[in-house]
């Protein structure tokens, strides 16, 4: 019943064809066109680019009209068939004799006359015009302006007139009235991108009103035939059997019919870039677009003149590439609409994939159950194989569209919930494990020994990890003040708090020595934030224990001795993690001299009056954080020294003003010191004795100037590298 329950929900969804739901499936079409674009075919279709180089050639868009109006009749004298604008000239030429004329005004009353007596680039280009097969691109806008629309031809409907197609607009941006009566057609460039910005389909028509508007790949399929008009076709007027009233269903420019969606669309099937399709416009102003001073491979073709160049705006992303001259798509559909060679969904293609959803998901749901979960999954393996094939032989074959995501989706689902049921039981008893031996190991050790019981072999493995001491100082005296059962109550209100604090940023606990923890990072799980987690993990505990100063002592029932305070030691390097113990009891810990000088470095929290205490491979894996160098120091049991840092604070902390002002002194202070200059090494800690009283290190000030004092009776040697031996754990 659950797995019916899936396929039932599955099937709503699909069958409501909520907004966004194709999204997976036209991911998918997408990946279709890219292992198989449409093979190029020459179609007579040509693009004349106008690109960088043609910017830099011919000057700065928009060119002069008299440049439009010399690559046009260059076309028109090579043969071109039709020659389709992908650019609305809407606006006067400003390089017009009569426009530099108003420019002059008085200042040369001569001049400007002789210049406003000039014809001006736009009577000029729309002369051209006359004369060739040009067809002008326009906007169809959301907002009322220049609201009338002539169109050179009209377009014939078969059929309740359409309504799915792109509609709603209350006004147009056209070309100037003595170019567009010019122009032997008129063609909308809009083109309408999916949800994801993604251009699948190119409208074929729009309606302005209840008037039907071509696009410019028609209109331009028409003026190259010379027809009178254009046709469309909807349900009840194809002769098919009628579907909703009004919805599109086909497009027919002179002898090129294309099949279309019910909006009107042409789904498109696109082709790799071609150069042989494309000629940059420089070309054809120089002369050079064929061999000598002609312009060759024009004769008949289908001339689209549109940019590539960055700054013209009219890039749009397809299927195949992510920057693509928007002309290409009014392109590439008249190359298909001429080659008849269409991508298309058939009417029946939801009604079959809702069909292969409830066949498949009830025979699985029904199935699975008695197959158990290995045997389940070939089968679901089987289906998702067949229906993938299917949807992409169809693709390949046919050009059916075919959605392979909702079946595919149903199997996953129903799969997983049978599957999930299945384990129930079985999750239950682990649970038991779990529960049973939760209080004694780690949560996360318990998960992967109750998944996997090979867990509890011995053995190790190396790896880079981040390890945390922490120890309550002066733990003796306060065993002393209180009876045992009060001092494990104490203990367990100071280490849950921090056992939380270390869970919530990824560490593991490894163990409990009296009233010291021991923790680390990157194990048995991988953490690649192990140093900064580490790091604010003993921020947060530092800032936790001043907390529980103030709350606890006004706990009812609850023993806590004043002002507690810990050392908290954090080191990082290699180390050996596993199972470690004997064959009779085991426990996942680690080993190695990382782990032995973050035990050190605790240590030494209380010597040099810092809560928090690092080395130098964890501080160089701390950018940003507040640190602050101490000393190079020999830990105890180890010849090699080490530099040692106090972690102050976090990244905030780090841009403060005091710190780096503290920093920066601190600095100036260890390098006279190192340098064996003791007077100006003891000043910098006398002048800034405030500074470091403020950010609580007032006890590094004071032994550091006990040990100037020291160094000053008895010098060391003058090859002495600062580095202090540490004769205390």
């Amino acid at each position: 019943m659950a797995g019916l329950l899936i396929v039932a929900l599955v099937a709503i969804l699909q069958f409501a064809n909520i907004p966004a739901t194709d999204r997976p499936g036209m991911a998918v079409f997408d990946t279709y066109q890219r292992a198989a674009p449409r093979p190029y075919e020459d179609a007579a279709v040509r693009v004349i680019d106008i690109d960088e180089e043609s910017i830099g050639r011919i000057g700065q868009w928009p060119w002069p009209r008299t440049e439009i109006a010399k690559l046009t009749d260059r076309l028109a004298e090579a043969g071109a068939a039709a020659i389709a604008f992908d650019i609305v000239f809407s606006e006067a030429d400003r390089t017009s004799p009569e426009q530099i004329a108003r420019q002059i005004g008085d200042s040369d009353r001569a001049l400007a006359t002789t210049l406003a007596n000039l014809p001006s680039n736009d009577e000029r280009l729309a002369d051209s015009f006359a004369l060739s097969p040009v067809v002008n691109g326009l906007f169809l806008v959301r907002d009322e302006r220049n609201t009338e629309l002539e169109l050179p031809s009209g377009m014939a409907i078969f059929g309740s007139p359409p309504t799915e197609a792109p509609t709603g607009f209350r006004g147009t941006v056209q070309p100037l009235p003595i170019l567009r009566e010019a122009s032997a057609g008129l063609g909308s460039l809009s083109i309408d991108k999916d949800v994801d910005g993604v251009v699948r389909k190119a409208p074929l028509l729009f309606l302005y009103g209840d008037q039907a508007v071509p696009a410019l790949s028609v209109e331009a399929l028409r003026v190259a035939q010379q027809a009178e008009s254009t046709m469309i076709r909807t349900s009840d007027g194809s002769g098919e059997t009628p579907g909703a009233a009004g919805a599109v269903v086909s497009v027919q420019a002179g002898q090129f019919t294309a099949p279309t969606t019910a909006q009107g669309e042409l789904w498109l099937h696109y082709t790799d870039n071609v150069p042989g399709r494309t000629i940059p416009a420089w070309q054809i102003l120089e002369g050079t677009g064929g061999s000598g001073d002609s312009v060759e491979g024009i004769e008949g073709q289908i001339v689209f003149v549109g940019a590539s160049a960055v700054g013209l705006r009219d890039l749009v992303t397809t299927p195949l590439a992510g920057q693509v001259p928007g002309v290409m798509v009014h392109a590439q559909a008249a190359e298909q609409m001429i080659l008849g060679e269409y991508l298309t969904r058939p009417d029946w293609a939801r009604g079959l994939e809702l069909l292969v959803v409830i066949v498949l998901g009830v025979a699985l749901s029904v199935l699975l159950p008695k197959l158990g979960a290995l045997p389940g999954a070939i089968v679901g393996l089987a289906g998702i194989g067949v229906i993938a094939a299917g949807s992409w032989a169809a693709f390949s074959s046919l050009g059916y569209l075919l959605d392979p995501t909702f079946p595919i989706t149903v199997i996953v689902l129903v799969y997983g919930l049978q599957t999930l049921l299945g384990f129930y039981q079985e999750e239950r008893q682990r649970s038991y494990i779990r529960n049973a031996f939760d209080r004694y190991l780690s949560p996360e050790m318990v998960r992967q020994i109750a998944a996997n019981p090979d867990k509890l072999e011995l053995g190790g493995e190396e790896r880079e990890m981040t390890v945390l001491f922490c120890d309550i100082r002066g733990f003796s005296r306060i065993s002393e003040q209180y009876e045992p059962q009060e001092v494990i109550n104490f203990l367990t209100g100071f280490l849950t708090p921090m056992c939380d604090i270390l869970l919530g940023h990824k560490g593991t606990v490894d163990k409990f020595i009296g009233d010291a923890i021991l923790a680390f990072w990157n194990a048995p799980l991988d953490d690649p934030d192990q140093f900064k987690n580490g790091a604010r993990a003993a921020l947060a505990m530092n800032a936790a224990l001043a907390e529980l100063n103030q709350t606890m002592p006004t706990n009812n029932g609850q023993v806590w001795p004043d002002d507690v305070q810990i050392g908290i030691g954090l080191n990082a390097g290699l180390c050996c993690v596993g199972n470690m113990g004997s064959q009779q009891r085991l426990s996942y810990s680690l080993i190695g001299d990382t782990v032995n000088i973050a035990s050190r470095f605790e240590g030494l929290t209380k010597q040099y009056g810092v809560a928090i205490l690092i080395g130098s491979a964890l501080a160089d894996q701390l950018d940003g954080f507040a640190l602050l160098e101490l000393d190079r120091v020999k830990v105890v049991g180890r010849d090699a020294p080490d530099t040692i840092f106090a972690l102050i604070g976090d990244e905030t902390v780090a841009g403060c003003d005091k710190h780096q002002m503290l920093s920066e002194q601190h600095r100036e202070f260890l390098s006279a010191y190192r340098s064996q200059k003791w007077a100006d090494a003891k000043r910098f800690l006398t002048d800034n004795a405030a500074s470091y009283e403020t950010a609580g290190l007032g006890k590094l000030r004071q032994i550091m100037m006990a040990r100037i004092a020291k160094l000053q009776k008895v010098p060391p040697p003058p090859t002495w590298d600062g580095v202090f031996q540490a004769t205390e754990k």
